[in-house]
């Protein structure tokens, strides 16, 4: 499993992480076994939300990673409307009692809201020296907000930007990745599979894919999954709910595609135009 620095943590991660947006809605003791199969696989990146499931997801994860929290990078995201000095305190709070746990490795704000940002991150900051977040960090955020942020805060404070990311939207790719590039700031991609939008196998770039997984090995997910993370400042977070699909996406951290093969990927899956504004679901 590819590991690599995450943004000013100071902490190696995994590529390929766990996302758990709709985990909850799984049978359960599949969810609970797709949990600790990834992380038995290397795959110690696990990211939630309070949003997700109202908080069911997670309550999943801190059942699934009870006795395994320290091998864990782990990762909330606050509500806007929960973004002010006193909601997001009881919001982490709520956070941490069904993780089980008394700290977050991350915890991000999930989209600007209506609580002045300084205040959210002054608020990050109290939650960082207090010891209940390690680091902290914001989610669907474009350049401007990233600016906007990086003035108030300073240079390393912002650990990461999560943020849409499939091959059928590579929209980050025009600014808000090399910006976060240049600032030291890791890129999260979230729905690496376009939410039920992958390419189907017998479109053109659907065959690339299969061609390409064919000389690995592998699938055309995670030939996907290893294209997302092409960069060192890359990470991404497919959902797993089954075994099968957990074995699946933690192969790909071991799958490196050649020069030619990111090339060709390239070519079949282009960038597009630039967007007016940052795409996110």
């Amino acid at each position: 499993m590819r590991r690599r620095w995450f943004g000013s943590t100071g902490r190696e991660v995994p590529a390929i992480g766990f996302g758990t947006w709709y985990l909850e809605q799984a049978p359960h003791e599949a969810a609970i076994a797709a949990l600790r199969r990834s992380l038995d696989l290397g795959v110690t990146h696990i990211d939630t939300a309070e949003l997700y499931g109202s908080g069911a997801a997670e309550e999943l994860i801190g059942e699934a990673i009870a006795g395994r929290r320290d091998s864990v990078f782990l990762v909330s995201k606050v509500l806007p409307q929960n973004a002010s000095r006193s909601g997001m305190r009881l919001a982490c709070e709520r956070s941490l009692r069904r993780l089980r746990t008394d700290r977050l490795d991350c915890y991000l704000l999930h989209w600007r809201g209506p609580h002045p940002l300084l205040e959210t991150i002054e608020t990050f900051e109290e939650l960082h020296r207090e010891g209940k977040i390690l680091s902290w960090g914001v989610s669907n955020f474009d350049v401007a907000d990233l600016e906007e942020a990086v003035g108030l805060a300073g240079e390393g404070k912002i650990a990461c930007n999560q943020v849409l990311y499939h091959l059928l939207d590579r929209s980050i790719e025009h600014r808000v990745l090399p910006w976060c590039e240049e600032h030291g700031i890791a890129v999260t991609g979230y729905s690496p599979f376009g939410h039920n939008r992958f390419p189907d196998p017998q479109s053109p770039g659907g065959r690339v894919l299969a061609e390409i997984a064919r000389g690995h090995g592998g699938t055309p997910r995670q030939v996907a999954l290893s294209f997302l993370v092409r960069r060192p400042s890359l990470f991404t977070i497919p959902k797993a709910s089954s075994l099968d699909h957990a074995q699946e996406n933690a192969g790909a951290g071991d799958l490196l595609l050649s020069v030619e093969e990111v090339a060709r990927i390239d070519t079949a899956f282009p960038l597009g135009a630039r967007r007016r504004s940052l795409p996110m679901i």
